[in-house]
């Protein structure tokens, strides 16, 4: 609808400012056919702003790189993606992950941390006057996760990654299936019931503008967690500075408000408060889909880090392919709310089985395209 409102007076020139940004990777094919569609029909000139390195390389004819307000570098497609000068050049497209998947070996002897069996969400939708509509965000999904693995949930928009995530932690209550966290049944715990559990299962969110609370300092924000759990205020407190050094910032940041800090520090603040109550499971729920290149590189080795470090279990939602490929060891693809493939990162990404994964690795944009080597 943006664009063809933007195209209603047939300029001469569209400027897209991130038209694909968060969207997933069929979307994206879908949105960057039609403008070169638009393009090739109208003779329309593109000025196509993004952050995201496979868009460029299916999209662009000429690239130019900014940096603090600067032009960097200004070429060919090829010239710059594949023989870049510029050292800024170079850093980004380093930092742009790969589809190819990690391999890292998985410990098939680690105790389950997370278990779902027949785990369904339904919505009802009822209208004043019409009928009652059931709509299934997920169903039947089964999926488990070991201390120290990552297991990645992938899938377009609306496949009910998500749903499962906010179902996981409990944000919203499951319809059918059971949840169970080392053994424990949390599916059907009431939410007085729940408070004790809370604390081994974490998420860190999509939006880290959203998630801090911008009265609050980034202090307050890591330290509500134990204090609410009964640690002392001096330990909460050291504990906050202990995190901060962790996620490399500055101690001196807990008097600072969320506003003093870039979106890449503030998901680094919202991943130092997830861990302030020492979970055994962190969520990562589009926890990087916001972020350009480089400061997406960073936040994945961070958690790749922080993963290693404490041994913990990880569940990371997103629509990247990329970024899924970097950091799972499993991997399920979701799709109109059930579970159509799952297995190692290593078989689902390099010997898909089911027609939908097959399509969705398609759609990822400059999926064959042979960036710069690191």
């Amino acid at each position: 609808i943006m664009i063809a409102m933007a195209l209603v007076l047939e300029p001469a020139l569209l400027i897209a400012d991130e038209p694909t940004t968060a969207l997933d990777v069929t979307t994206q094919a879908q949105i960057l056919k039609l403008i070169a569609e638009l393009q090739a029909r109208h003779g329309t000139g593109v000025l196509f702003i993004t952050h995201d390195f496979g868009v460029v390389a299916e999209i662009a004819h000429r690239v130019a790189v900014l940096r603090l307000g600067e032009l960097v570098e200004l070429g060919a497609r090829d010239e710059v993606l594949k023989r870049p000068r510029h050292d800024y050049t170079k850093m980004l497209i380093a930092s742009v992950p790969r589809l190819q998947p990690h391999g890292r070996a998985a410990d098939a002897a680690a105790p389950v941390v997370l278990q779902t069996d027949g785990l369904s969400k339904t919505y009802v939708d009822r209208s004043w006057f019409g009928k009652r509509r059931d709509v299934a965000a997920a169903r039947n999904v089964n999926l488990s996760v070991r201390r120290g693995q990552t297991l990645g949930i992938v899938g377009e928009s609306g496949s009910g990654k998500s749903t499962v995530a906010r179902c996981i932690v409990r944000l919203i209550d499951p319809s059918a299936g059971e949840i169970r966290v080392h053994g424990e049944e949390i599916a059907h715990r009431s939410r007085g019931a729940l408070r004790p559990l809370r604390r081994r299962v974490q998420i860190v969110f999509q939006d880290p503008y959203r998630s801090l609370n911008p009265r609050r300092t980034v202090g307050e924000a890591i330290m509500e967690g134990p204090l609410n759990y009964g640690v002392a205020r001096a330990e909460a407190l050291e504990r906050a500075r202990r995190l901060l050094a962790l996620v490399r910032m500055d101690p001196g940041a807990l008097e600072r408000y969320p506003h003093q800090f870039s979106g890449g520090q503030r998901q680094r603040i919202c991943i130092a408060r997830a861990l302030a109550v020492e979970p055994e499971l962190l969520i990562a729920d589009e926890a990087v889909s916001a972020l350009d290149v480089s400061v997406q590189a960073q936040v994945l080795k961070l958690l790749e880090e922080i993963r290693a470090r404490f041994n913990l279990a990880m569940l990371f939602i997103t629509h990247d392919l990329r970024v899924a490929a970097q950091v799972c060891d499993q991997v399920a693809v979701m799709s109109q709310g059930e579970v159509v493939e799952y297995g190692p990162a290593e078989e689902v990404f390099l010997h898909p089985q089911h027609e939908y994964t097959r399509a969705l690795f398609a759609a990822a944009p400059g999926r064959d395209f042979a960036f710069a080597a690191a």
